[in-house]
């Protein structure tokens, strides 16, 4: 089936005395989501609004002089689709710094860091998200020793594609006074080769390393917010769930919907504990704001980390690695 609209709102029936609208699909193949009338021909737009879903034949009434007609010969319709879980920030920050999505070797990996180490001026940090080693072969996370090899002279920090683990090379791990004698912060853990830091970093023990690196300016935190609200958009994502916002992040998002720069649906949670949970439970709930397009009524409180990356406290080992549960 090929998607040919996506739908957010869809009002079913015949309306007495109805209005006529701009534009009219008939002949389409629409999903509905309704189990009363699970599909229909016709949808009826005036505006940003579906007005009416159902036959062809009643769809007729909203039709006026200048309604355009558009013929879907069948082509199939549904509800627009939701990102169920994002961290939009961090979308738009992988494509500002070095996107490692879809590199589906170790080798191609390094390829791309060696690339972006060529075109970053020496000791500045090297930044980038998005690897994820499931299909490598072996499946096995890179390590300092990688980066050290084509990474000599930068800083660099890898996020995961999950968010919960980073690897970085000797020269982070030297900025962050991370050695074989630093202890496992809370929630986080360090993992180690023969005693000594191979790199990899999971969960809070990625803070260690990350409060190094210089902030961006509120201005650049802005262009990663659209970014990524651009990226998904590309995506066909209509709506999406933005898992855990600051409330500088906040501040950020409201802004740019009220300048209308944003042209999807966010459900944003506050992280917590902490001021952004505080605030939203001192002010409430938002629904609905900015015609429809922004809601922010829950709390993101993390307890574990992932799974892809090992930190997800378990009760057995891990199947692909043994010595660990986490």
């Amino acid at each position: 089936m090929r998607a040919v609209a996506a739908i957010l709102l869809f009002v079913s029936g015949i309306t007495a005395g109805a209005e006529t609208v701009e534009t009219i699909f008939i002949n389409g193949n629409i999903y509905t989501v309704n189990d009363k009338q699970p599909f229909a021909q016709a949808i009826a737009v005036k505006g940003d609004r579906i007005i009416f879903v159902g036959a062809n034949a009643d769809a007729e009434q909203f039709r006026g002089d200048k309604t355009r007609i558009v013929d879907l010969a069948g082509k199939t319709v549904t509800p627009g689709f939701t990102d169920s879980h994002c961290h939009i920030f961090g979308i738009g920050e992988r494509e500002m710094t070095l996107n490692l999505e879809g590199t589906s070797t170790r080798e191609d990996f390094l390829a791309k860091v060696k690339a972006r180490v060529v075109q970053t001026e020496r000791n500045k940090w090297l930044t980038g998200r998005g690897w994820i080693e499931t299909f490598w072969k072996p499946p096995q996370f890179p390590t300092r020793a990688d980066l050290d090899k084509i990474a000599p002279d930068n800083p660099v920090f890898l996020t995961r594609a999950d968010g919960h683990a980073a690897v970085v090379n000797s020269a982070a791990l030297k900025l962050a006074n991370i050695d074989d004698h630093t202890p496992d912060p809370f929630g986080g853990q360090i993992l180690k080769t023969n005693g000594d830091p191979n790199g990899m970093l999971l969960d809070n023990a990625m803070d260690l390393v990350a409060k190094n690196i210089p902030k961006p300016t509120e201005a650049e935190t802005e262009q990663a917010f659209l970014k990524g609200i651009d990226r998904e958009i590309k995506l066909g994502w209509c709506e999406i769930q933005n898992a855990g916002s600051e409330l500088s992040d906040q501040k950020i998002i409201r802004r740019a919907y009220a300048a209308r720069k944003v042209k999807l649906r966010m459900i944003n949670a506050a992280y917590g504990p902490g001021e952004a949970a505080n605030a939203l439970l001192k002010n409430g709930a938002t629904l609905n704001a900015f015609d429809h397009r922004f809601t922010q009524r829950t709390i993101k409180v993390i307890f574990d980390g992932a799974l892809g990356s090992r930190g997800a406290a378990l009760l057995a080992p891990y199947s692909d690695k043994a010595d660990t549960s986490g």
